[in-house]
């Protein structure tokens, strides 16, 4: 069993990073919103005909708390964290971006101090050292200039919204299964993902896709979403979210070694002092956090 969760999770990761290339690669061929709404009628279309029955039986049992929790999934995680990370690679190359991954354990573990999560002055030092590599990141190794790039502070926005929905996971008490949690999170993300998509419409109407792009949005669908939603359900289940957590700072070495084979996208010596900095950080941050969340 142990075996296995690591196996979905390693397949989970690598799912996740290719959907950063993806998603640079096929920019200019159609809006973020759009693509994210595309995505997430896909995945309604292949598990609304198997949820259906069950679901419609289940809905009358949740309460106030459950649908206050699954809306708040379907915000964090149904599509907008998604948006914010096809519209960030409009500015920033998949190498930067990806890099950013590493910060989620440090967001998992400050959303999860309000749960009881203890955070202790090691861990709190580690947060400091992880954010002076997003910094150097963030500003290309010209830290003196002040000036962020856009497309950096959305990445790290999607990644903010990415652990909110790890943590959301360990306060569901719904009786809903995996299959039915996502229909419901997706036509959440729906919901939320419309007005962006109405305003790319009239606004900025990229919907004219090559072969290419529809294949970008069924890997997104399928790929990142589907199959990479599923295990990561599975691994925090099995694993906690703070243990599943910290291990998506191996996303960054898949990223950007996709990014040098597909993108010809290669890191500078900012990218590669900065995550240093911000794996030194979650290693100090997660020591005493993974032996704290195996003990609970």
């Amino acid at each position: 069993m142990r075996r296995t969760a690591w196996l979905v999770l390693v397949a989970t990761l690598l799912l996740w990073s290719g959907n950063w290339i993806v998603a640079r690669a096929v920019r200019d061929a159609i809006a973020p919103g759009l693509a994210t709404v595309g995505r997430l009628l896909i995945v309604l279309a292949i598990l609304l005909p198997f949820a259906f029955s069950n679901l419609k039986a289940k809905l009358p049992e949740l309460r106030s708390r459950d649908w206050k929790i699954i809306a708040a999934l379907g915000f964090t995680g149904g599509g907008v964290h998604l948006g914010l990370q096809w519209l960030g690679l409009h500015y920033t190359t998949a190498t930067s971006g990806i890099l950013y991954l590493s910060t989620t354990p440090l967001f998992i573990m400050l959303m999860s101090v309000p749960l009881g999560e203890r955070v202790g002055a090691r861990q709190w030092l580690g947060v400091v050292v992880s954010f002076c590599g997003v910094f150097l990141i963030a500003t290309r190794g010209e830290p003196a200039r002040l000036s962020f790039n856009i497309g950096d502070l959305m990445a790290l926005a999607s990644m903010m919204m990415w652990a909110g929905y790890t943590v959301l996971l360990r306060l569901r008490r719904d009786p809903l299964d995996t299959t039915e949690l996502l229909v419901l999170v997706c036509l959440f993300g729906f919901l939320f993902m419309t007005p962006w998509a109405a305003w790319e419409l009239v606004f900025n109407p990229q919907i004219e896709l090559d072969a290419r792009g529809y294949l970008a949005v069924l890997y997104s669908a399928i790929g990142s979403f589907l199959l990479a939603y599923a295990g990561w359900s599975y691994v925090v289940k099995r694993m906690g979210a703070v243990r599943a957590g910290i291990t998506m700072h191996l996303m960054p070495a898949f990223g950007v070694i996709l990014s040098a084979l597909f993108l010809a996208e290669y890191p500078g010596w900012y990218h590669f002092a900065g995550i240093g900095l911000i794996l030194a950080g979650v290693t100090l941050s997660s020591l005493k956090a993974s032996s704290a969340s195996s003990t609970r």
